[in-house]
């Protein structure tokens, strides 16, 4: 049986840290900032991670 296919989606937007959670970027960062507080912006630039019930279907999607 052939190998699994890592999803490139998911390749591109999640990082595996080495105690092995899941680093994501926030979302509501890419347009219309202007109406968003400096505040809001700035802890939109930090990574958050994967919850637990969505940790097992990215891991899938990972191959991991």
């Amino acid at each position: 049986m052939p190998k699994m296919k890592t999803k490139s989606a998911a390749k591109k937007r999640f990082k595996v840290t080495g105690t092995g959670k899941i680093k994501r970027a926030k979302a509501y960062r890419s347009h219309i900032l202007t109406s968003k507080t400096r505040k809001r912006k700035r802890k939109l630039r930090h990574p958050g991670f994967v919850s637990q019930q969505d940790k097992k279907s990215v891991e899938i999607m990972l191959q991991q």
